[in-house]
């Protein structure tokens, strides 16, 4: 008598480690579906805090708990506690693989991988290009590692999507050996979210990825655009850190390096100062004090000048890289918009779009103003380039190419 072998895992765990916290889901690639979700926060603090909801059939609902957190070693087990309640435990055989979320890939890593010892010690040579967010990644693959170390990790980098940029765009204009020798080009970030939100809106058109080419507005407290042809990144926003580009709720986007030399010798801030303006005190809460857009659109409203001056540059910005990256693609099929901002703010959508009629776009103000969980079309239907909003969801692009990964190797 002979017995089938067991049904492959078809579970991934998605982990997004910041410097003070841990996002997770838990899917089954199945059918896509979400089997938990939860937060840890404030790690290292007297004050940590893990929310944690079952989402499975006859789950208890969500849970809570408070008090200190060490770190993300002690985050980690307590989240492996929280889904072991739930029948959901990290030693379970359905589980196929962790997928992490990391910052920056650098030009090496194009596609998911499996960390190993190698690929772990490249991610660090790439600490001083990310240094706000590739060490909590790493702090968390380590972790995942140590918790299951016969378990493939999987990496999915937010740089990988752009990497094929060509280098007509990729390359600044400063000395070729000073800038190869300290890895100074564009890299761009939030790419698992301009992947899916891109390819998601082909489905939406009903058109093959290949066949489309889609400006991505991804707007959230971080803002960046891209432009895709094909399925395929050929500019984005955002450069070497996210500083560059869009104006965003506390970092300046595109502004003169001069500047930075200017607040040396003029205001005498040190490196470290300029730093913190730049990229916690500028952008939105630097021009009117808030960076959250319904509160600026609240103060508009009350005929708050200030707040219409940051909204005006807000928009400003966008349109100049609507423009911009139309010219790059020559043909545009969609203009999307995703993320907190893009996927909620109808005001923000209709003045970015406003005055671009000879572009071939326009909004339908019905439904602009709808609101809707799911992927949409806003323009009328004699719009020359269609008007989108798509819910961005880089967890399930994460758990989809760890899944396809790992399937892979498994049929090796």
């Amino acid at each position: 008598m002979t017995t089938s072998p067991p049904p492959a895992p078809t579970r991934i765990l998605v982990l997004n480690s910041g410097s003070s916290s841990v996002k997770y889901q838990l899917l089954d690639m199945r059918n896509a579906a979400r089997l938990a979700v939860g937060l840890v926060e404030r790690i290292g603090e007297r004050s940590s805090r893990l929310v944690h909801t079952p989402l499975v059939d006859g789950g208890a609902g969500l849970r809570e708990r408070t008090g200190p957190i060490a770190d993300h070693e002690a985050a980690l087990k307590a989240v492996a506690e929280e889904l072991a309640a739930d029948g959901l435990g990290l030693d379970s055989p359905e589980l196929a693989a962790i997928g992490h979320r990391v910052v920056h890939g650098g030009l090496r890593f194009s596609e998911p991988t499996v960390v190993d010892d190698e690929v772990l010690a490249e991610i660090e040579r790439l600490v001083p290009v990310a240094p706000l967010h590739n060490p909590a990644n790493i702090t968390g693959i380590r972790t995942a590692r140590a918790l299951r170390p016969d378990l493939p990790q999987v990496a999915v980098f937010d740089t990988a999507f752009h990497t094929t940029m060509p280098e007509s765009a990729a390359r600044y204009a400063i000395d070729v050996e000073t800038a190869d020798a300290h890895r100074i080009r564009r890299y761009g970030f939030h790419g698992t979210s301009h992947a899916y939100v891109s390819r998601e809106t082909a489905k939406l058109l009903g058109k093959a990825p290949e066949d489309v080419n889609v400006i991505v507005l991804h707007l959230g407290n971080g803002a960046s655009a891209s432009a895709v042809a094909g399925g395929r990144c050929v500019d984005t926003s955002m450069g070497l850190t996210p500083l560059e580009g869009l104006v965003m709720g506390t970092r300046s986007g595109d502004v003169d390096p001069a500047v930075t030399f200017h607040l040396r010798r003029v205001a005498g801030m040190s490196t470290d100062e300029i730093d913190t303006l730049l990229n916690k005190k500028s952008g939105l809460v630097g021009l009117c004090g808030d960076n959250d857009m319904r509160e600026i659109r609240r103060r508009i409203d009350e005929g708050d000048e200030q707040a219409q001056l940051a909204f005006d540059i807000y928009i400003h910005r966008l349109k100049k890289y609507i423009g911009a990256y139309y010219a790059v693609l020559g043909r545009v099929d969609a203009v999307v918009f995703t993320a907190g901002v893009g996927e909620n703010a109808a005001p923000v959508r209709a003045a970015a779009v406003a005055g671009l009629e000879e572009l071939g776009l326009a909004l339908d103000s019905g439904l602009n103003e709808e609101r809707s969980p799911h992927a949409r079309i806003v323009s009328p239907p004699y719009a020359r380039v269609a008007v989108a909003v798509v819910p961005t969801d880089e967890e399930l692009e994460i758990a989809r190419q760890a899944f396809a990964l790992v399937s892979e190797d498994s049929l090796d």
